[in-house]
């Protein structure tokens, strides 16, 4: 089967599909996002969609969303964060993109009685201003991946191992999973990459991520409102970066399917590409710098000692500093034409 096919199996199988049956997030689960490293990130960042809605003359009615919102940590921290904006939670509909019951309830527990409405995909968003978080979000949605071919390009494929020798790794043992090669074929999908890659380069394509994009922006573009898109990767998809992640460290994604999160570094590019609506890019540590981190952070640490002080400010250094989260993780901002970007995307 394609690798895509493979992570929406592992991942969202009803019954056996890691989101179905595990709990990912925190430090009881296997990865943990910027929101619960400090509360500062959704706090920045829902001042700063506090602030682009401001600059758009406050419209009296607008979504306010977040697209896989874990246990609803960083929208917890946007409408505490908020709370003192006149008008913006009077004006808010909180909309959170989830289809999980389990997390849907986490998420309720998290927003106490704060007024919210769940939607299972982004093209349920109302038709209004919109102004929407996406951290960590794009990265776990199913890629398909290619190698550059002479005579076209080859398709990463998960099949069971029967003893040969062709697999993408080399790997060896009848009856295991493993990656394999399509044949080469030309691919009028990829057709724009065969400028910029040489045989033997790999490029990953994410289908569900362009549509997404599409639903967000031309809310945006007709509306008005701002998108933040927060995850890890780079501008252009160029390289192997298919991976799995289980307590906290990196593991085989094809050792046990559905045990695992499996996810792909973000093409920022494609993203941009996919909206129909002026875009800013920058690294995460360059729009929390912006958006005044270290003032918040001096803050925060003046109530602090000891160890305390001490996690605090790594979580500082870990979401700021670019051997960390720094650089490694990027920004993507969507907004009305005509209008700036949201503050810190200058």
């Amino acid at each position: 089967m394609r690798l895509a096919d493979y992570m929406a199996e592992c991942l969202l199988h009803p019954e056996h599909g890691y989101y179905t049956t595990q709990v990912p997030f925190g430090a009881a689960g296997d990865f943990t996002t910027a929101p619960e490293i400090s509360q500062m990130f959704g706090e920045l960042l829902g001042l700063c969609l506090a602030q682009h809605w401001l600059d758009s003359g406050a419209p009296a009615r607008f979504t306010l969303a977040e697209l896989g919102p874990g246990r609803g940590t960083l929208m917890a921290d946007v409408l505490r964060a908020t709370a003192r904006v006149p008008g913006f939670h009077a004006a808010a509909e909180v909309t959170l993109i989830e289809a999980s019951p389990a997390l849907r309830a986490t998420q309720r527990a998290a927003l106490g009685t704060h007024p919210v409405t769940w939607r299972d995909h982004a093209g349920d968003l109302p038709q209004q201003p919109l102004f929407l978080l996406a951290n960590e979000f794009f990265d776990a949605l199913p890629i398909r991946q290619f190698t550059r071919d002479a005579a076209g390009w080859r398709e990463t494929m998960v099949t069971e191992n029967a003893g040969g020798a062709n697999s993408a790794d080399g790997t060896q043992g009848a009856g295991r999973l493993q990656l394999a090669l399509s044949a080469p074929a030309p691919l009028a999908l990829l057709e724009h990459r065969l400028a910029d890659t040489a045989p033997g380069d790999v490029v990953e394509y994410c289908p569900a991520a362009g549509p997404i994009m599409a639903e967000i922006s031309s809310r945006i573009t007709r509306h008005g409102g701002a998108a933040l898109i927060v995850d890890y990767g780079g501008w252009q998809s160029r390289g192997d970066t298919f991976q799995a992640l289980r307590n906290h460290a990196f593991t085989d994604p094809l050792a046990e399917p559905g045990q695992a999160d499996l996810t792909a570094h973000v093409d920022f590019a494609a993203l941009a590409q996919a909206a129909t609506c002026p875009v800013a890019y920058r690294t995460q540590g360059e729009v929390l710098t912006a958006l005044g981190i270290a003032a918040r952070s001096s803050a925060l640490a003046a109530r602090l000692t000891g160890p305390a002080l001490d996690t605090h400010l790594a979580a500082t250094r870990r979401l700021t500093d670019p051997a960390e989260m720094g650089t490694l993780f990027k920004a993507l901002a969507l907004h009305a034409p005509g209008t700036l970007p949201p503050p810190g995307f200058a």
